[in-house]
C-alpha cells in the first residue's frame, strides 16, 4: 500500500479540490494534501500489527477532518462523500492485491477495512457536528471563519497526529524485529 500512497493522495486531493473549487473558504492545497496523506498513512497502519493502536489515531484524525470540513464550509454529507471517495480509491488501488490473497484473508481484510472506514466516517460527522455546535455557542449562531487561526490550529493538530503515527511505526518495526529473531 505504501508504494501507491502518493498517487492515491494526489488523486484524492485533486477530486476534493475540483469538487469544492466554487465553494467558500477551504484549506490551501498543501495543507489538504498533508491531512489526506496522514489519513492514508493511518489506514496503512490499520492493516498491520499495530492496527488496534492505530484505530484510536484513525478516529481522532477523522474527527479532526470533520472539524476542518466544517471550517471549510462543507455540508455534513460532503465530508461523508470525501471519505467515501477514499474507499473508492482504495478499492481501485488495492483490488489486485486483495484478489491475490486467499479467499479467507481477502474477505477478512476487506471487511476490516470497510468497518474502519465506516467508523472513520462516523467520527468525521461527530467532529463536524461538534465544530458547528461550538460555533453556535461561541459566535451567537453566526459562523465566522478566520483562515489564519484555523490553519495554525490545523497544522498543530496534524503535527500531533504525525508524531503519534511515527510512534506507531516505530512500534511496528520493533514488532517486526522481534518476530524476525
Amino acid at each position: 500500500m505504501m508504494a501507491g500512497r502518493d498517487e492515491l493522495v494526489r488523486e484524492w486531493a485533486l477530486w476534493i479540490v475540483h469538487r469544492t473549487a466554487a465553494q467558500g473558504p477551504h484549506l490551501e492545497r498543501m495543507g489538504l494534501e498533508r491531512q489526506l496523506r496522514l489519513l492514508v498513512d493511518i489506514v496503512i497502519q490499520l492493516t498491520g500489527p499495530v492496527r488496534r493502536k492505530a484505530a484510536q489515531l484513525w478516529f481522532d484524525s477523522c474527527e479532526h477532518y470533520g472539524r476542518i470540513a466544517a471550517n471549510r464550509g462543507l455540508a455534513a454529507g460532503e465530508v461523508v462523500e470525501e471519505i467515501q471517495h477514499l474507499r473508492e480509491l482504495l478499492i481501485r488501488h488495492l483490488s489486485d492485491i486483495i484478489a491475490a490473497l486467499p479467499a479467507r484473508y481477502s474477505m477478512a481484510t476487506v471487511l476490516r477495512l470497510n468497518r474502519q472506514l465506516d467508523k472513520g466516517i462516523a467520527q468525521a460527522v461527530v467532529g463536524y457536528t461538534d465544530a458547528l455546535v461550538e460555533t453556535l455557542f461561541n459566535q451567537n449562531g453566526v459562523p465566522v471563519f478566520v483562515p489564519e487561526h484555523a490553519e495554525r490550529e490545523n497544522g498543530a493538530r496534524l503535527g500531533l497526529f504525525e508524531t503519534e503515527l511515527k510512534q506507531l511505526r516505530s512500534q511496528e518495526s520493533e514488532l517486526g524485529t522481534r518476530n524476525a529473531e
